[in-house]
């Protein structure tokens, strides 16, 4: 129940340097539907969404586009506002993710981490169902509805 209650609440707060990293949530919109990237992790096997260490010298954002590049192999537009963010176990420390949108306008055919991971486009029912944790499932929501809400507003 401890665990669960940890899981849940993540507040905003200042972490230490390299105790904070970003990523990116992968999508396109297509004849109406949102559709998100997910990739592998290298060490469990689990769908998340591309993400690392801030590197050095980088705004949080472009790294996440960064991550995205290595990790899933695609490219495009990274926005510069986070979604919000969840908090892992990295080698017995707490370290929180900081996401943000990125429409992929390229994918290539071949990416460095291509033999170390799986990536896998899907509608967000199936996002819901492979994402274990449930503050992505969360922010995989708010950009669904937010997403649909700007596609009914420009039509």
């Amino acid at each position: 129940m401890l665990r669960e209650f940890f899981n849940l609440w993540n507040p905003r707060v200042d972490s230490a340097p390299g105790l904070r990293q970003s990523g990116a949530v992968p999508y396109v919109v297509r004849d109406g539907k949102v559709v998100f990237l997910l990739v592998t992790s290298r060490r469990t096997g689990r769908w998340i969404f591309p993400k690392g260490s801030v590197s050095t010298g980088m705004t949080a954002w472009d790294s996440a586009a960064k991550e995205a590049f290595e990790e899933a192999g695609v490219t495009g537009v990274i926005g510069t506002e986070s979604l919000g963010s969840y908090r892992i176990s990295d080698k017995g420390q707490l370290v929180d993710v900081d996401l943000y949108p990125l429409l992929v306008e390229d994918q290539l055919d071949s990416w460095d981490e291509m033999d170390q991971r799986k990536r896998h486009w899907v509608l967000p029912g199936e996002a819901k169902r492979l994402l274990r944790d449930r503050a992505l499932t969360r922010i995989t929501d708010r950009l669904h509805r937010q997403l649909m809400a700007d596609l009914v507003t420009t039509q």
